[in-house]
């Protein structure tokens, strides 16, 4: 019987097993539903365009969106070892500290400032480039900065022209400004959680990482988490937890499971079928989400890394990356970005844009046909819409209701317009003129408010940032204290990107990956 048995192999998961077990007294078993993370495209930078669909997600949609046309929205989430770290764009963001300061003022999240968190980034970086107060060396969370492709380099300039002021280090003391990402990247291959954390793990005796192994309940006995019942190579079977049960699947994962489980709104769970074990209304509530909006150019030549969708170029490419690990390969599509203001009168930025050399890289974007295209993206980062997740029927393989509520708040919308806005007055710029042929969608046509707002209720989606669900507090509707521990259930805690309070302004998987940093120390009973 293992001390503590981890449900999901993802960001957060793998960095608490391989800090746990570093301990050779303490033993653990990680359970993951997907399966290892063998596929090459996950290993190449570029692999991230293959990865917003297909066998390595749930294949999840949204409910239909009420304020977005009704539309059911794809929304991907990781089905493989590493998570969200194995698929994701690889784009390196923490936020500002005043989001981590806001879960202590506002939610009762003691332990959780900035201050309290920073040495914690810093532990798991090994930065290529950067040191000081703000990074760290020697790490396992490998960090590049790359130069990226030439438009990119013009669309940091471009947004220069703009008036947004360069700058090298959005992780640094000031986050507003443009510039090239850095990317959680090492020697020109990805560096997921799975590369940095657990594979250097998995030689330990005391460890083992299963795959392939759906949880369908956490076994609760007298108030207490003592394992749980999984399905694996058709057979149902039970592992027991001596010490605690670390439930790490995730801000859809997590309260679907714990739902499944009779933990949760005590009437949904009677609705479905299931039997409540303990009613826990915060189960599967504050679902918030970035919510993303591109626009399309295309090139007047070869300019973009969609060149290297032909052949004869992609043999190229592949060529110099298997000899040199450098090319085209190395590159996460998405490399320049801006920080920015929709609200001049806001702290810090309320504006996130992520520009990719190349057109059609996600799902439900449009490619071009002919020739290249870039794509720039824009989102609210600090969204008031709030939505759910809940259960369908109480049966596990059944995918659980996803609904973000997107744009219910008058000033997502209002923030995600000035995003558009500002995209385009990027991409006018001088510095993109010799690459820029002309918009290729919206198109320009487009141009009224009551057309722009049309196309973001449209064409916006995901940016695959979901938090919350199972959130971190002090009150009555707060799922875990700050401690990481279930409210009104022993041995059990929820560690993931689930337990955030409120959002980050920025990309989610180095904070997860912190977050696995800080529940490793709160389970080892380190506080300091």
């Amino acid at each position: 019987m293992p001390d503590y048995v981890i449900i999901g192999g993802g960001a957060s998961g793998a960095v608490i097993a391989a800090r746990l077990t570093a301990d050779p007294d303490v033993s653990v078993t990680v359970l993951e539903a997907g399966p290892s993370d063998t596929n090459r495209y996950i290993h190449m930078p570029v692999g991230f365009a293959k990865m917003t669909g297909g066998p390595l997600t749930w294949g999840l949609v949204t409910a239909p969106q009420k304020h977005c046309e009704n539309r059911e929205i794809p929304y991907a989430q990781a089905r493989v070892l590493g998570g969200g770290s194995s698929i994701n764009a690889e784009v390196f963001t923490r936020g500002v500290p005043q989001d981590y300061d806001r879960w202590v003022s506002e939610h009762g999240c003691v332990g959780w400032s900035f201050e309290e968190l920073r040495p914690l980034f810093v532990r798991s970086e090994d930065n290529d480039l950067l040191g000081g107060a703000w990074h760290g060396s020697g790490g396992p969370l490998g960090v590049t900065t790359p130069r990226g492709q030439p438009v990119s380099m013009a669309f940091v300039r471009a947004c220069q022209e703009l008036g947004i002021p360069y700058n090298p280090d959005f992780n640094g003391a000031q986050q507003a400004g443009c510039g090239i990402y850095q990317t959680t990247t090492r020697g020109g291959k990805r560096c997921s959680a799975v590369v940095g954390y657990l594979r250097p793990a998995m030689a330990r005796q005391n460890l083992v990482v299963e795959t392939d192994c759906l949880v369908t309940r956490i076994r609760v006995e007298n108030g207490r988490a003592v394992g749980v019942d999984y399905q694996h190579d058709g057979a149902t079977r039970t592992i027991r937890a001596e010490r605690e049960v670390i439930l790490t699947a995730g801000a859809i994962g997590s309260p679907k499971l714990l739902m499944l489980s009779g933990i949760g709104p005590a009437e949904h769970l009677k609705s479905v079928g299931v039997e409540p074990v303990h009613d826990l209304p915060g189960v599967g509530q504050n679902l918030h989400d970035h919510f993303g909006i591109d626009i399309v150019y295309e090139l007047k030549g070869p300019w973009s890394l969609d060149k290297y969708q032909k052949p004869h170029w992609m043999l190229w490419a592949g060529l110099e990356y298997l000899l040199f690990k450098r090319g085209p390969v190395t590159s996460n599509i998405v490399e320049g970005g801006a920080f920015w203001y929709a609200d001049k009168a806001a702290e810090t930025p309320d504006l996130q844009f992520h520009f990719l050399a190349g057109a059609g890289v996600e799902a439900g974007v449009p490619v071009i046909s002919s020739g290249s295209g870039v794509t720039l993206n824009s989102y609210t980062l600090r969204p008031e819409s709030r939505g759910s997740v809940t259960l369908r029927s109480a049966e596990p393989k059944d995918k659980p209701v996803v609904d973000p509520n997107f744009l219910a708040e008058a000033s997502d919308l209002q923030t995600s317009l000035e995003g558009l806005r500002l995209s385009r007055e990027m991409m006018h710029q001088p510095a993109l003129a010799p690459y820029v042929r002309g918009e290729h969608f919206p198109g320009e046509a487009v141009r009224t408010r009551a057309e722009l707002e049309a196309y973001a209720r449209r064409y916006g989606r995901t940016s695959y940032h979901p938090v919350g669900t199972c959130r971190m507090g002090v009150d009555e509707m707060a799922v875990v204290d700050p401690e990481l521990r279930l409210r009104g259930i022993e041995g059990l805690r929820v560690c993931d990107s689930s337990i955030m309070p409120r959002l980050v302004s920025s990309n989610t998987n180095a904070p997860s990956i912190m977050i696995g940093e800080k529940a490793s120390d709160l389970i080892r009973g380190n506080r300091a």
